[in-house]
C-alpha cells in the first residue's frame, strides 16, 4: 500500500497537491496544541499568584527569591546560576527588603555609652561612622602570665569563625515576610516597579512613583511603606533630618492604616523606633516600642528593644524589670542576660553581675558580642578576686574589641603608637611639660587655696572606680571647653594652659586637680579611648606610700616633675601614705593625631 502511493505520488501532480495539504494541516495542528498549552500555563501561573493555590515559600524554602528582594526576577536567577554571589542580606521581618541601613551614629544598637561606664547614652559604642577597634601589631608589653584556659575556649567558643546561626535565625531567613494585603496583591505590579527603582538607586524616582501610588491608592500601606522607604533612603543621601522626619511620619502612617499586614505593621515600627533614636528622639523611640510590644506581646525581641531603649533614657529599673520578664519567659535568652549583669553591676552588685554577664556572653546570641559586656564582666571578675578576668579581657581582644589584653579602651583610633609609659620627648610635647614643671609651685599654690576653702569645688570620683577611701576632683577642662566657673578660683593656672591647645582643646580628655585621702585604692581599670595622653604632675607628693601601676610597671610621683602614661592601658592607684596626696592632671591629645582628626572626632 505505501509503496503504490509513492508511485501514485511521484507520478501525479494532483498526488503531490495531497501530500502538502496534509502536511499543513499537521503544522496547523501542532501550532494550535502549542498555543492552548500556553494559554492553559498562563492562566494557571495567574490562578497561583492571585490566589495564593501555592505556597512558596515553603515548596522551595525561600530558595527562589535568592538575592532578597521579595520577588523572582532576573537577579535571583544569576544568583541560582552561579553567575553572581548571594548578598549577605536576607528578607526578614524587620528588613523586609534586604535595604541597605543608614549610615548612623546608632546603634545600635541601639547603643551605650561611649565610655565603659554604668550609663546609656545615645552614642553607640561602635557607631557606623566610628573608627575601627582593629588595630595592628602594637608596641605594648603582654601579660606573660596570662592565657586562655582550654577550658574557657571550648566552653565559650570564641573564635574568628562566624557564629553559627541560632534555629530563630534560621527560621526568620526563610520565613518570607508577608508584606501585601488583599488589594495591594492587585496592585503588586505597580509596587514592584517603583521598588525597583529604589533597589537602583534611583531614589527620587522611587519617591515620586510610590508618591503617585499613594496619591492614587491612599489606603495601600504598602505603598505608604514603599514611600516611606525611599524617604528614608534619600534622606541618607541628602544628610537631611528634615527628610528623616519625613521618612518617621510616613512610617507612623503605614502602621495607623487600615488592613496592615502584621510583618508589615512589625517592619514599619522598628524602622521607626530606630530612625527616631537616631535622631535624637529617644522618648519617642520608647513610645514606638512599646507599641510593637503592646501589639506583638510573644516577640520577646521587642522587649530586649524596649529595655535598650530604657537604658539609653537612663531608666535602669524599668530596663531592669523588662529583663526580669524576658528571662522569666525565656531563661537562656542570651541578649537578656548581658543587659541584666549589666544593670546588676551598675547597682554595685558585683557578684551578682558575673553569671548573667558570662553566661549571655557564653550563649553567643545577636547583641551579646560587645565590647561592653567583655569589659564589665572582666572587671566584676578583678575586684572579685577571680583571675579568670584576664581570659574574658583575652577572649575580648581576639574578638577585636580589645587592642590587647592590657589595652581595654572601646573608642580607638586605629594604628596609633600603643605603650603605657611615655617620656616627653615621645610626644612632643616638651615645651608644656617644661611649662608645667616650671610654673609648678604656682599651680599648688593655687589648687591649695581651693582644697582649704571651704567652697566645696572638689568633688567625690562618681565613676565608681574606688574600692575604698576618699577621691575628690576639680575640674578645669572638660571634653575640650572651659569651665569659666572653676577658673576663676585658678586664674593663673588656667591663663598657664590657654596657649597649648593640644591641651585645651583634647575632646576625649581633661584638665583637672586630683587629691586623695589616705587608705584609697583606685581598682584596675582603664579609660574609654586611645586617643589620648595622660600627665600627672605632683604637686603634694608624700614621701612614701603612694603609686600607680600601668601594666605591670609601678611607678611614684614627685613633685614638680610630670608622668606621661596612656591610659588606655589598664592602671591601678594605691594611697597608703600618712597624708593626702595631690596631682595636677592634663590629658592631651595622642601625637599621631591629624590636625583633620583632632578636630571631627566625637567628646568623650
Amino acid at each position: 500500500y505505501g509503496f503504490g502511493m509513492t508511485l501514485r505520488g511521484k507520478d501525479s501532480p494532483g498526488g503531490n497537491a495531497a501530500i502538502k495539504s496534509e502536511k499543513k494541516t499537521e503544522k496547523n495542528s501542532f501550532f494550535s496544541w502549542l498555543l492552548v498549552l500556553a494559554l492553559l500555563g498562563a492562566w494557571l501561573s495567574v490562578g497561583v499568584m492571585w490566589f495564593d493555590l501555592v505556597d512558596y515559600n515553603s515548596a522551595l524554602g525561600g530558595v527562589y527569591d535568592a538575592d532578597g528582594d521579595g520577588d523572582f526576577d532576573v537577579e535571583d536567577a544569576k544568583v541560582l546560576l552561579g553567575l553572581t554571589e548571594k548578598p549577605v542580606m536576607v528578607a526578614s521581618p524587620e528588613n523586609p527588603l534586604g535595604e541597605k541601613e543608614s549610615i548612623s551614629h546608632s546603634t545600635h544598637g541601639s547603643t551605650y555609652d561611649a565610655e565603659p561606664s554604668l550609663e546609656f547614652t545615645t552614642e553607640e559604642s561602635r557607631p557606623a561612622n566610628q573608627i575601627s577597634p582593629e588595630f595592628p601589631p602594637a608596641t605594648q608589653p603582654v601579660p606573660t602570665s596570662v592565657s586562655t584556659p582550654k577550658s574557657i575556649i571550648e566552653t565559650t567558643e570564641f573564635t574568628e569563625e562566624p557564629s553559627v546561626e541560632s534555629k530563630e535565625e534560621k527560621e526568620a531567613k526563610k520565613k518570607k515576610p508577608k508584606l501585601l494585603n488583599k488589594f495591594d496583591k492587585t496592585i503588586k505590579s505597580e509596587i514592584n516597579a517603583a521598588e525597583k527603582l529604589r533597589k537602583k538607586g534611583k531614589i527620587e524616582e522611587s519617591l515620586h512613583a510610590f508618591e503617585a501610588l499613594v496619591q492614587k491608592f491612599p489606603q495601600s500601606s504598602r505603598c505608604r511603606y514603599g514611600k516611606a522607604q525611599a524617604e528614608d533612603d534619600l534622606a541618607e543621601k541628602m544628610r537631611s533630618n528634615e527628610m528623616l522626619l519625613k521618612a518617621v511620619n510616613s512610617y507612623k502612617e503605614v502602621a495607623e492604616l487600615p488592613d496592615v499586614p502584621p510583618d508589615l505593621i512589625k517592619a514599619t515600627l522598628k524602622r521607626r523606633a530606630d530612625r527616631q533614636q537616631f535622631l535624637g528622639r529617644t522618648r519617642g523611640s520608647l513610645a514606638t516600642l512599646e507599641k510593637l510590644v503592646q501589639i506583638f506581646p510573644e516577640d520577646v525581641s521587642l522587649k530586649n528593644d524596649l529595655g535598650v531603649a530604657h537604658l539609653l533614657l537612663g531608666d535602669n529599673k524599668s530596663a531592669k524589670r523588662i529583663y526580669e520578664e524576658v528571662l522569666a519567659r525565656a531563661p537562656h535568652d542570651g541578649f537578656a542576660k548581658v543587659h541584666y549583669g549589666f544593670i546588676l553591676k551598675s547597682e554595685n552588685k558585683i557578684a551578682e553581675s558575673i553569671p548573667y554577664l558570662r553566661e549571655g556572653l557564653e550563649t553567643g546570641d545577636p547583641g551579646t558580642d560587645d565590647g561592653r559586656f567583655y569589659f564589665h564582666l572582666g572587671d566584676a571578675l578583678q575586684r572579685t578576686g577571680d583571675k579568670s578576668a584576664y581570659d574574658w579581657y583575652e577572649a575580648g581582644h581576639r574578638r577585636g574589641h580589645f587592642a590587647s589584653v592590657w589595652q581595654r579602651s572601646l573608642y580607638n583610633v586605629p594604628g596609633l603608637r600603643a605603650q603605657p609609659w611615655w617620656t616627653a620627648e615621645e610626644t612632643g610635647y616638651t615645651v608644656l611639660v617644661k611649662m608645667l614643671e616650671r610654673n609648678w609651685l604656682t599651680i599648688r599654690d593655687e589648687a591649695l587655696s581651693v582644697l582649704d576653702g571651704t567652697s566645696g569645688q572638689f568633688l567625690p570620683e562618681d565613676e565608681n572606680l574606688r574600692e575604698t577611701g576618699d577621691w575628690g576632683q576639680f575640674t578645669l577642662w572638660q571634653q575640650g571647653r572651659k569651665v569659666a566657673a572653676s577658673c576663676r578660683h585658678v586664674p593663673k593656672t588656667c591663663g598657664l594652659l590657654e596657649r597649648y591647645p593640644e591641651a585645651t582643646s583634647c575632646k576625649r580628655g581633661q584638665i583637672k586637680f586630683s587629691v586623695m585621702q589616705v587608705g584609697t585604692h583606685v581598682w584596675p581599670h582603664t579609660g574609654p579611648t586611645n586617643c589620648r595622653l595622660r600627665m600627672h604632675l605632683g604637686l603634694v607628693i608624700p614621701s612614701k606610700g603612694c603609686r600607680i601601676r600601668c601594666t605591670n610597671q609601678t611607678r611614684e610621683w614627685e613633685e614638680g616633675k610630670v608622668l606621661i602614661f596612656d591610659d588606655s592601658f589598664e592602671h591601678e592607684v594605691w594611697q597608703e601614705a600618712e597624708s593626702y596626696r595631690l596631682i595636677f592632671i592634663v590629658d592631651v591629645w595622642h601625637p599621631e593625631l591629624t590636625q583633620l582628626q583632632r578636630q571631627t572626632l566625637s567628646p568623650i
